[in-house]
């Protein structure tokens, strides 16, 4: 049987949902499509379990980026040595980094905070150049954007809701306690109002979140613990109008181990902005030996939530100190605020190290969604998802495979009965390493026929790790 148009599919379809309803029990198939998760075309990755209906013989593999150059450097007096709080955006074709410096002439430190700016066209070569807006010495030829406190901790958005004033078209916190600044251009801030925004001494990172349809502030917090001390952690503050803030409430982090977390890292993935990713450093305090001092080991995990305030933990470091010594000092290994693209099978992060007694900044190289990936030994297994809804003719893969392994996909009903067509067997074994290739199926069935349909995906790996997929409209170009 042939078809060859959409309305034909969807009758096709409806026909052999009805005879597998005549096996399998209605109640249950209409439970089966009222809790299907509609993901239309959106980028979906495996970085949680959300999707995942049962699986045997994969792991959910984390992945480690890889350390690349050295990026930037405090080479300035007003930069000091205690380069910290960085934060890219990439905005058009340009990338920016905010970052504070400190120049310690044995002053107050408040005053003696200047927040900096660097750009690039690559995310890899960075300069500094001069902005003429803050005077140093005499001279305003440098990179510095404001000085003091108040303009502290600076990690900027970029607000592109239709009707936003020109004026506030760049948003972040800063100071701490956080005040709400805005910007025409990414350069020169001002306050919203002079009073923070926040009463408590807690830096923040603020953004606008497009589902819950709020601005949504990540701040400094503490955890108390049952034995009556406190934890550093992080809490979720919202506001309808970036002025007025909720109290701040401890983030959600399941049964995850209790552990010092700072810096309060989270945003939005900018391939599946529906999934946000936070990458706060994480402490470890113990008493040095020979000085009897408190100090602390560092290194930077991967958290994840789809709402804003469950997070789900990997527990595993997602950075570790690595084999320089000058890394396990206290309040080092902290990440970057900003994920961004180097080209279309590289992410960039940025990682916070130390050497010769000051801070530097490297950058870290990740394959494209390649955080977490689903993985299969040579043995092999499976996944099958939860029942979902797409939109689209045309799925596509990210995975990489040995030479001897492989990633199929078959299409099922709700019921997780084959759908014909779409089979396992029908499927054309998929062998390589590419961020971006097409399933084909044997046959003449067209996969847009099942568009708009609930269904289950089965996803079978041998020696192989699958990162994401996508249902497109259009051809994607191998990769």
């Amino acid at each position: 049987m042939h078809f060859t148009s959409r309305s034909s599919g969807t009758h096709w379809f409806s026909i052999w949902m009805l005879v597998v309803g005549l096996v399998f029990p209605q109640s249950k198939l209409i439970a089966e499509e009222n809790r299907a998760v509609n993901i239309g075309s959106r980028l979906e990755l495996f970085i949680d379990d959300f999707l995942i209906e049962s699986r045997s013989g994969l792991t959910l593999q984390l992945h480690h980026p890889v350390r690349a150059e050295k990026v930037l450097e405090p080479e300035e007096p007003w930069e000091g040595k205690n380069l910290g709080h960085v934060s890219i955006l990439k905005d058009g074709d340009r990338y920016r980094m905010y970052y504070r410096g400190h120049h310690d002439p044995g002053f107050s430190w408040s005053e003696n905070i200047y927040t900096c700016y660097a750009e690039s066209t690559d995310g890899v070569r960075w300069n500094k150049p001069h902005l003429g807006l803050v005077e140093w010495e005499g001279s305003k030829a440098n990179n510095i954007l404001m000085r003091g406190q108040r303009g502290a901790y600076l990690t900027p958005f970029i607000d592109d809701r239709p009707r936003v004033p020109a004026s506030q078209r760049y948003k972040s916190f800063a100071g701490n306690p956080p005040r709400a600044m805005v910007a025409p251009d990414g350069l020169r801030w001002s306050p919203l109002n002079d009073e923070p925004v926040l009463p408590k001494p807690r830096f923040g990172i603020a953004l606008w979140n497009p589902q819950r349809e709020e601005f949504m502030a990540y701040v400094r917090a503490w955890r108390p613990r049952s034995d009556g001390t406190r934890m550093r952690n992080i809490a979720l503050s919202t506001s309808p109008d970036f002025l007025k803030w909720s109290e701040p409430k401890l983030l959600d982090f399941g049964d995850a181990p209790d552990f010092h977390l700072y810096w309060n890292t989270a945003l939005p993935y900018f391939r599946a902005p529906h999934l946000y990713l936070g990458f706060p450093m994480r402490l470890r305090e113990y008493n040095d030996a020979s000085t009897g001092e408190r100090r602390d080991w560092t290194d930077a995990i991967l958290m994840v939530t789809r709402d804003g305030f469950h997070f789900h933990q990997h527990v595993e470091a997602f950075v570790r100190p690595g084999l320089d010594q000058n890394n396990w000092q206290p309040h080092v290994n902290m990440l970057a605020y900003g994920i961004v693209p180097t080209s279309d099978q590289e992410l960039s992060m940025y990682l916070t190290n130390a050497a010769g007694g000051q801070r530097h900044l490297r950058r870290l190289k990740l394959r494209t969604d390649g955080f977490v990936s689903l993985r299969a030994s040579d043995k092999g297994g499976e996944l099958i998802t939860r029942p979902i809804i797409f939109s689209g003719g045309e799925l596509i893969l990210n995975f990489s495979t040995s030479a001897i392994g492989s990633v199929r996909v078959e299409l099922q009903t709700t019921a997780g009965e084959a759908i014909p067509g779409f089979a396992l067997d029908q499927c054309e074994e998929l062998v390589g390493d590419t961020v971006s290739r097409s399933v084909q199926w044997r046959g003449e069935k067209q996969l847009h026929q099942l568009s708009g349909a609930p269904i289950r995906l089965r996803f079978v790996l041998k020696d192989a790790d699958l990162y994401s997929f996508q249902f497109v409209s259009d051809g994607v170009k191998d990769k």
